[in-house]
C-alpha cells in the first residue's frame, strides 16, 4: 500500500466506488487513485488521499462524491471501435430484427457507458446507411453513462480533429459532419437520432424500456464477479426475446449468466438462451 494513504482511507474511498459505480479496485491499483484524483485534491485544497477519504464521509458530500466517481470511471470511447459489432448489425441484426417487426414498431438500441458519445453515433451513422432496409421504421439510440461531464459532450456532438480520426471512415466524416472552428460537429439529424440520459448500471433498469440492440462494450471488466452476473440480469430483463447484446472482446458471459448464448462465429455478440435469434445462428 502506497506511503501516506491508510488502510482505512482506501477502505472509504474503494467502498464508495464500487457502491456508486461498481467499480472493484484492489491495493494493487492504488495509482489510479493517486493518479485520477490528484486533480480533485488540488481543487478543493485537500493535502493528500486521507484527507480526501475524511471528506467524502460528511453528509454533505454528494457533489465531491460524484467528482470522484466520475474522475475514476474509465471514459475511452472512439467512432467504430473494433469495427466488427458494428459490421455484424449492419449486415445481420438489422435484417433480422426488420424482418420480425411490423410495420412502424420502433428498433431501439441501447448504448451503455456511452462516454462521449461516439457509440451511440456510430450507431446512429449505421442507421442512416441502412434507410434503404429499413425504410421508414422509427430507431430510437439511448446512450447512458453516470458521468454527466461527458454526457454533455456527448449532447454536444462536438469532436476534436484527434477525436474523427480514430475509427471514422473519411466518407462518413464528410457526409455527417461539418467543420465547426477546429473541430467537427455531427450533423442534426443524427444528433435528433440519439438521446443520451445519466443512468447507473448498478440501478434500476426498468424505467429504460425494452431493446432489440445492446452495447454494453468494455465496461464488465471493471466490475467483480457478483456485480457483472447481476448486470447481464439486468440487461438479459430488458431485452426483446430476439434481442441481442454486444460485449468487449475481452469480456465473456460464461460462468457469470446462463440468460444468454454466443452466437456462433462471432466474437462478442449474444443472443438470450432459447431466443429466436439464438436458433437461427445456431441452424
Amino acid at each position: 500500500m502506497s506511503v501516506g494513504l491508510s488502510a482505512e482511507s482506501f477502505r472509504v474511498i474503494a467502498a464508495l466506488l464500487k457502491t456508486r459505480s461498481g467499480l472493484a479496485i484492489g491495493p494493487d491499483k492504488q495509482y489510479l487513485l493517486e493518479t485520477r484524483l490528484g486533480p480533485i485534491l488540488r481543487e478543493a485544497g485537500l493535502a493528500d488521499l486521507n484527507q480526501l477519504a475524511q471528506r467524502l464521509r460528511a453528509p454533505a458530500a454528494e457533489a465531491l462524491t460524484r467528482q470522484v466517481v466520475e474522475a475514476m470511471t474509465t471514459n475511452e470511447s472512439f467512432f467504430f471501435r473494433d469495427d466488427k459489432p458494428f459490421a455484424h448489425v449492419r449486415n445481420q441484426a438489422l435484417q433480422l430484427l426488420h424482418q420480425a417487426r411490423g410495420a412502424g414498431v420502433p428498433l431501439r438500441i441501447w448504448s451503455a457507458a456511452a462516454s462521449t458519445g461516439q457509440e451511440a453515433y456510430s450507431l446512429a451513422m449505421i442507421i442512416a446507411e441502412s434507410r434503404t432496409l429499413l425504410g421508414n421504421r422509427p430507431v430510437e439510440i439511448i446512450g447512458t453513462d453516470i458521468a454527466e461531464a461527458q454526457l454533455a459532450r456527448a449532447r454536444e456532438g462536438l469532436y476534436t480533429q484527434f477525436e474523427v480520426q480514430r475509427g471514422l471512415p473519411m466518407q462518413m466524416l464528410a457526409r455527417y459532419f461539418r467543420k465547426d472552428g477546429a473541430q467537427w460537429r455531427i450533423a442534426d439529424a443524427l444528433r435528433a437520432m440519439v438521446s443520451f440520459r445519466s443512468w447507473n448500471l448498478l440501478t434500476d433498469l426498468r424505467p429504460l424500456g425494452r431493446f432489440d440492440l445492446v452495447f454494453c462494450r468494455n465496461v464488465l471488466i471493471y466490475f467483480d464477479q457478483p456485480t457483472k452476473a447481476s448486470v447481464l440480469s439486468a440487461i438479459a430483463a430488458q431485452m426483446a426475446p430476439d434481442g441481442m447484446l454486444y460485449l468487449g472482446g475481452a469480456e465473456t458471459v460464461l460462468g457469470l449468466s446462463d440468460r444468454f448464448s454466443a452466437l456462433p462465429s462471432e466474437r462478442g455478440v449474444y443472443a438470450l438462451s432459447g431466443s429466436v435469434a439464438g436458433a437461427a445462428r445456431v441452424a
